[in-house]
């Protein structure tokens, strides 16, 4: 025992630091490895920031400035899954300097779904006819971590657990009636941000109509992707769920009060990192889904419900979910607080033989009469490797709105999609890229009994037959 003792109270001889490999330029397994799980676990928040910095490039914003799109989105649009009907607004805040007040207008007749995010992209409170203001609008305080201060009369606090946080507002007319999307535009001027320190006079508050501006944040998966993090993890208070995380970042050099300065050797192990989780996210998302019809492709998230129950937090039965995190925040941003009924989709990546859906292919849906939907449906095709809408596409997406879609006699419609706009029938038409996988999504606005007992079926998209030589 005094032996083992003696032994114990030896010094320690140095430990090898986990990313000293003086033969590769600090490339060890262990860097490798944490490199590839740091993508994994840091996407929501590179996300956030990669939105910011569209906020401030593409915009020339402020905090607090008020993003609108004037009318529905086109490919310029370049976040991840936008739907092509809504009239988005959006809006990056930032808590250092201290609470910032958000005034929501009524949401009238309009459609209005929109959420509160934090850095992390969990959500804080939902917006609209199913949100905290129940359609009626209010006054709102964002605070800052550990915020101990007043909440001014006639304004109700929502606690922020990081600085930095963003909103999305989706204001959708119901109809083509013109008059709907002038609401929609009128509202989003009535969105208003600004600090509580001048809440007795606030500023004039600016709009910026990025209609025909491009918004390109969607996450560069390079080594770039590392940067980001180190930044965001830099500007936000560590919390106890990810302590374990921030401990093995320090393998990659990422650690409090340091500046992130890889070599160009860990660069490339960087980018191949972020470059291989990408695909794995890419083809596991799409095979891991759940079918909504028998016999059928189109699928949905299944198995994310009792994640989407917990608020979208990912924390479930003990765990910290943080792969299906990446996923889910990998293919779309803004999630609910709560899970609402307004909305259902499904979506669908390979045609009926397992063959990927691709831009040098041309294919056809057939959307029976009578679709289950309330309000309208739509469907949106998007780039199966970021997961936003296809550039430069002259068409993205189809909604039954539309005063240009052609039906047939019985009362069912047929989508084309293809890189070549065809002769008749271009109101039914959405474009291809060649060399572009893609995933089509199709959404049910206010889904109706028929959708969920399955008594209507949406066939799957099918390839065409190549026409005769």
């Amino acid at each position: 025992m005094a032996l083992a003792l003696g032994a114990a109270l030896l010094p320690a001889a140095p430990a090898r630091a986990a990313n000293a490999d003086s033969s590769n330029e600090g490339v060890s397994p262990a860097f490798e490895r944490r490199a590839a799980e740091a993508v994994i676990w840091g996407i929501p928040l590179v996300s956030t920031d990669a939105m910011r910095d569209a906020y401030f490039r593409d915009a020339g914003a402020k905090y607090n400035d008020i993003l609108y799109w004037s009318r529905p989105s086109d490919w310029q649009n370049q976040t991840t899954t936008p739907n092509s009907t809504s009239h988005y607004v959006y809006a990056n805040v930032n808590l250092r300097d201290g609470p910032v007040v958000f005034d929501m207008p009524p949401s009238g007749k309009l459609s209005v779904y929109g959420n509160l995010q934090d850095g992390w992209q969990i959500p804080v409170e939902d917006f609209g006819h199913a949100g905290i203001d129940e359609g009626k609008g209010g006054r709102f305080l964002l605070t800052p971590p550990g915020y101990k201060g007043p909440v001014p009369p006639g304004m109700r606090q929502l606690a922020m657990s990081t600085y930095n946080g963003y909103f999305l507002l989706r204001l959708t007319p119901v109809s083509s009636d013109p008059r709907e999307a002038a609401e929609a535009n009128a509202m989003a001027k009535q969105v208003r941000l600004y600090p509580l320190s001048t809440a007795a006079a606030p500023k004039p508050q600016r709009y910026i109509d990025m209609s025909d501006r491009l918004f390109d944040a969607i996450v560069r998966m390079d080594d770039s992707f590392f940067d980001r993090l180190a930044k965001m993890l830099a500007e936000e208070p560590a919390e106890r769920r990810d302590m374990v995380m921030r401990g093995m970042l320090r393998t990659l050099g990422i650690e409090p009060g340091k500046a992130f300065a890889p070599t160009p050797r860990q660069r490339q192990a960087l980018a191949k990192a972020a470059a291989q989780v990408r695909g794995d996210l890419m083809i596991e998302g799409q095979v891991s889904r759940t079918p909504w019809w028998p016999n059928e492709i189109w699928s949905t998230t299944g198995e994310l419900l009792p994640l989407a129950k917990g608020g979208f937090t990912f924390e479930l039965n003990d765990a910290l979910r943080i792969d299906e995190r990446a996923w889910f925040y990998f293919k779309a941003f803004a999630s609910p607080k709560r899970l609402g009924t307004a909305t259902f989709y499904v979506t669908q990546s390979k045609d009926p033989s397992g063959a990927w859906l691709t831009g040098e292919r041309d294919y056809v849906l057939h959307v029976p009469a009578n679709v289950p939907a309330k309000q309208f449906w739509s469907v949106d095709v998007y780039d199966l490797e970021t997961s936003g809408f296809l550039r430069n596409a002259p068409v993205v997406g189809i909604d039954s709105n539309e005063r240009s879609l052609t039906t047939n006699k019985d009362g069912s419609v047929d989508i084309r999609f293809s890189a070549s706009a065809p002769e008749r029938g271009k109101g039914n038409w959405i474009a291809l890229t060649p060399g572009k996988r893609w995933f089509a999504m199709f959404r049910f606005y206010g889904p109706q009994p028929a959708l969920f007992d399955k008594n209507w079926v949406l066939p799957s998209i099918r390839e065409l037959p190549a026409p005769p030589k």
